[in-house]
């Protein structure tokens, strides 16, 4: 930096120089900055969080009447194999159930999911023929397969007759769902549509002599209904059908099987409800529900007003039934950003009156204030010009922003008006007073945004969650001093900043005593700088041996107003047995004594497995309740514990997401080349999991579900001539059902299916006594050709990373996440052996890799801020100066947070970034002077006390100002205010214990590390 003679500072150059010559233009340059942001504002959406959706695309399937162990080896493993080599894939997983597949995979950032769905599809059309024939509705679509609803709805009807009730929901109220923009697909839960329902008779298909082979023959070939071409006149074309259709129960049981006999004959027709696979309650009711789920990349918002819109139209539509909207992400998002701007007016009109209270008259205070609305709404154009929306993250970023924009223009015209005071003119003043802190005023600005963009590039989740916090804070910052340069000296020229009769007011008082005593202390400190800089590394010491103490997190718990209960029952249990149980569970929430904080349960019974059940418990409006959701979980889970037969919990979501897997506090899968090892594994882990800091740990994995198998001998079913093909059809008939062809009644789809006689199986033994008509026309009996076995299999095998896995949860209680990840990774290495391996996943994978993000981020906050230090200054020992007292800062904001027993999760370690340029920031304005002062011959120590008496107003004032701003954060309540309240009690505590080490050690180590002049 080159020295400025006095000439140069009063010489008419410049931006400063140009706003004051030419106020009106500086006027216009700042409104037309505003008027962007305004215009800006009419075309941005409204999210929770910035549009940093993991993209997922899911691979649905299913395999009738496969076994969970068939589905793996014959359909999800090919699918694995198929889609794995899809190009950007990061993760990819799978779950085998009976009868159907999952399988989904994740991409890297950034990926283009459409391009990256139709890859799937591709890569899934090439080895669709090489599956089982019996593989059907194969689909792909672009969700998570865990991807939870953004809203429910419960439909209740007048008079509940559940299959036209089914009919109408899925054939003309879904379908309307789909017309809004972003929705991926609409799950039913509780619907059992019409079927034709075939019963057999085995006795007198015996009579008879004829095979159920037979039957489903002559029932394949009877919907005869095609085109068999067109008529053509001179006058007009006749399209020509040949219909011999069978619509009716009676049309049905008439079709030939053969020339002397009927279907009617062997079975019975008729219309019922297909088989119940889950059950719908609302607040105990019975009902039918649909879960709404978005498409990646969707606006949730922007879903749920369609939603609330089309359920309108419904419910006025159909007046015979009721919609009701169980549960909407979108009223947590609306409220919370309703918050975060009460919070932000709230910020402004304390800035504001922290600055009055300094300056001590109105229209001085007014000057730095317009820094505010330039700022924050000017920075709205970043919003349109970047894709950013206003959600969470932005307008959070707005709040502090608040505090920082005003810093430039406070320190511009705090020396104005000092020079004021000494006797110069406004103009004199306002150009003298500019150039003198314009230096920095632009290092300041540097530096911050040195600290902020570094943030917004971090390649994974993380970073792309944060891209929008930073970068509005480098914009707004940019702006501010925009404003500080060119607005500021432009009307400080021609304003009467002084206070008339200063020594008469309080604050002046309280101001100059503080002064006094200041400079007392700092003259003591650079008398023995040695002993104040010894004394802060004793300090920094002790904060590194006690730093072990503090607890991590992801993130704080979040009082979302949604609660959710899950139940699981033993395997191979029926959706009966849980709907039984499931009244326990909504007789404990149900019970009038939590009528002042629940208010609504949605129940699900058999979602995904008949042995579970989910409650999706909607509790009152934060404010007109006085538990929070920690309270209300903690009352209720003991009750729900103690539900006999049941394994059941409440839990609630928080709003980053950022791991893959279920919603326990702790997951982890084990894979290997088989199951069974896995198993013995697993239950080895959990044992010493729970002799350790883990409880409730559950496997996913339980070779529990009863399995009946026939094994068929080949060499008697040749002797005694029964076909294969006719034995395995009427087991399947008989066990459970065949589903052959729909029908077309009415336009719709109704499916025929097979089944035996029901209640005719009440013990699987009954089957051996079934017979088979043999090729010769005898009757075999089926005990002759098989042999029924017994055994436990397990009900779902999970696939990860394209290995045979298991997965592993657990609740942690007290104990931090950071703590847990390590006992379980000690756990894994004492007892898995070295062919099972471990995948954290869920909270625990998110939490990894949020800390190496953010120790990333440290690490290129810390080097580029002081490489701009360096440059600005053209030396060393003053950006050293200024760099050294950051990490006692941070250390002091440690020991805080250990004594107060506040966590270190994601948005109080966005603080402690924050911290890092905010302390740096002050830090410049003390140096920048002392600098300045030595230029001038002064001797070093004079130097460094005149810089600290100048500059001890303007950064008390600029550090109230961020640090009062962020005091809103950290009072707010309602909905999201426990992450507002982490990074908020950071920035306020952070500053003010930071603020010694900038007022003391800076000057020490100047004393220190700048050489002595003559």
């Amino acid at each position: 930096m080159t020295q400025h003679s006095d000439q140069g500072q009063h010489s008419d150059r410049g931006l400063s120089a140009l706003s004051i010559r030419r106020p009106l233009l500086a006027m216009v340059m700042n409104l037309l900055i505003v008027l962007a942001g305004f215009a800006a504002f009419m075309g941005l959406d409204v999210r929770e969080l910035p549009n940093v959706d993991r993209p997922f695309v899911m691979v649905r399937a299913n395999y009738p009447g496969a076994s969970p162990s068939t589905v793996d080896s014959e359909l999800t493993s090919p699918l694995e194999d198929a889609v794995a080599r899809v190009s950007g894939v990061r993760r990819i997983g799978g779950s085998s159930e009976e009868g159907s597949t999952r399988v989904w995979l994740e991409f890297e950032p950034g990926t283009n999911l459409d391009v990256a769905a139709t890859d799937v599809r591709e890569a899934v059309s090439q080895v669709e023929a090489n599956l089982p024939s019996r593989v059907e509705k194969l689909t792909i679509t672009k969700t998570n397969a865990d991807a939870e609803p953004i809203v429910q709805i419960a439909v209740v009807a007048d008079q509940f007759a559940v299959m036209d009730l089914s009919d109408r929901i899925e054939n003309d109220i879904m379908p309307r769902f789909y017309s809004i923009p972003g929705i991926a697909s609409v799950e039913l839960f509780g619907v059992r549509n019409r079927q034709l329902r075939i019963e057999l008779d085995p006795l007198q298909l015996n009579r008879f002599q004829v095979s159920a082979s037979d039957v489903l023959n002559a029932l394949r070939n009877a919907p005869y209904d095609i085109p068999v071409g067109s008529y053509l006149s001179k006058d007009q074309e006749l399209l020509v059908r040949a219909d011999a259709s069978a619509i009716t129960e009676d049309q049905v049981e008439q079709i030939q099987i053969n020339e002397a006999l009927r279907v009617g004959d062997v079975a019975q027709a008729y219309f019922s409800p297909e088989t119940a696979e889950n059950f719908v309650r609302l607040n105990g009711e019975p009902a039918i529900g649909l879960g709404i789920l978005r498409q990646a990349n969707s606006n949730t918002v922007e879903i749920s007003d369609g939603v609330h819109n089309l359920v309108a139209a419904l419910n006025d539509r159909y007046t015979d039934l009721t919609f009701t909207i169980t549960s909407d992400q979108a009223v947590f998002i609306n409220s919370a950003t309703s918050e975060v701007v009460i919070t932000l007016l709230l910020t402004i009109f304390i800035v504001v009156l922290s600055i009055l209270l300094f300056f001590g008259k109105l229209r001085p205070t007014l000057i730095p204030s317009l820094a505010i609305p330039a700022a924050l709404i000017g920075s709205l154009a970043s919003f349109w010009l970047f894709g950013f929306s206003i959600n969470l993250i932005t307008l959070l970023a707005l709040v502090l922003a608040t505090g920082l924009t005003v810093d430039d223009a406070i320190v511009v015209l705090e020396n104005c008006q000092r020079r004021q005071a000494l006797g110069e003119s406004s103009r004199q003043s306002a150009l003298i007073g500019t150039r003198q802190v314009f230096f920095a005023v632009l290092a300041t600005t540097a530096v911050l945004v040195a600290v902020f963009v570094p943030i917004s590039f971090l390649p994974s989740s993380t970073g792309r969650l944060f891209r929008e916090f930073g970068l509005v804070l480098a914009v707004s910052v940019c702006i501010s001093s925009f404003v500080a340069l060119t607005l500021v000296p432009a009307m400080a020229a021609r304003m009467n900043l002084a206070v008339q009769n200063p020594k008469k007011g309080l604050v002046h008082r309280a101001g100059a005593a503080a002064q006094q005593a200041y400079m007392v202390l700092v003259r003591k400190t650079l008398a023995h700088p040695i002993l104040m800089i010894g004394g802060c590394l004793i300090f920094l010491g002790a904060i590194g041996f006690i730093s072990p103490q503090i607890q991590s997190e992801l993130a704080p718990s979040e009082d979302r107003s949604q609660l959710e209960i899950m139940a699981r029952g033993p395997d191979g249990v029926g959706i009966e047995y849980m709907q039984k149980h499931a009244d326990s569970i909504e007789d404990i929430l149900l019970d009038p004594k939590h009528n002042d904080v629940i208010a609504s349960v949605y129940t699900i019974v058999g979602r995904r497995d008949k042995n579970r059940v989910s409650s999706a418990v909607t509790l009152v409006p934060w404010q007109e309740r006085s538990q929070s959701h920690q309270e209300i979980l903690a009352e209720l889970n003991p009750a729900l514990g103690s539900v006999e037969s049941l394994r059941a919990r409440g839990l609630s979501r928080g709003s980053l997401e950022l791991g893959w897997g279920s919603r326990a506090a702790f997951q982890a899968y084990l894979t290997g080349p088989r199951y069974d090892l896995i198993h013995q594994a697993s239950l080895e882990l959990a044992q010493a999991m729970e002799a350790g800091p883990f409880e409730d740990v559950e496997i996913s994995y339980n070779p529990t579900q009863p399995q009946i198998s026939f094994e068929i001998d080949r060499a008697s079913a040749a002797d005694l001539g029964v076909s294969l093909d006719d034995l395995g059809i009427l087991l399947r008939v008989l066990v459970g059902g065949e589903e052959l062809v729909d029908l077309n009644i009415d336009d719709q789809a109704v499916p025929i299916v097979v089944t035996g006689p029901n209640g005719f199986l009440q013990d699987p033994m009954d089957l051996q006594g079934i017979y088979i008509s043999s090729e010769t026309g005898t009757q075999v009996p089926l005990s002759s050709v098989t042999r029924i076995t017994q055994q436990g299999v397990a009900s779902e095998l999970d696939r990860a990373g394209q290995r045979r896995s298991i997965e592993i949860e657990a609740e942690i209680g007290d104990l931090p996440l950071s703590d847990a990840i390590v006992a379980f990774q000690e756990l894994a290495e004492q007892v898995l052996p070295q062919d099972i391996d471990h995948i954290l996943t869920g909270e625990a994978q998110g939490f990894i890799e949020t800390n190496r993000d953010i120790l990333l981020s440290y690490a290129f906050v810390c080097v580029i801020v002081f490489l701009v230090l360096v440059a600005q200054f053209e030396s060393l020992k003053s950006p050293l100066v200024v760099f050294l007292t950051v990490p006692f800062g941070l250390a002091a904001t440690l020991g805080a947070m250990i004594v107060q027993g506040q966590t270190l999760n994601i948005y109080s370690q966005i603080g402690l970034i924050l911290l890092i340029g905010l302390m740096t920031k002050n830090a410049i304005l003390l140096v920048e002077f002392a600098d300045q002062e030595q230029r001038m011959g002064k001797e070093l120590r004079l130097s460094v006390e005149n810089a600290a008496a100048a500059r001890l107003r303007p950064i008390v004032m600029t550090l109230l100002s961020t640090m009062l701003g962020a005091l809103p954060l950290i009072l707010s309540t309602g909905a999201g205010a426990e992450a507002r309240a982490a990074i908020g009690w950071t920035v306020f505590v952070g500053l003010g214990l930071s603020s010694f080490f900038t007022l003391f050690l800076a000057p020490s180590l100047y004393v220190l590390l700048k050489p002595k002049r003559n």
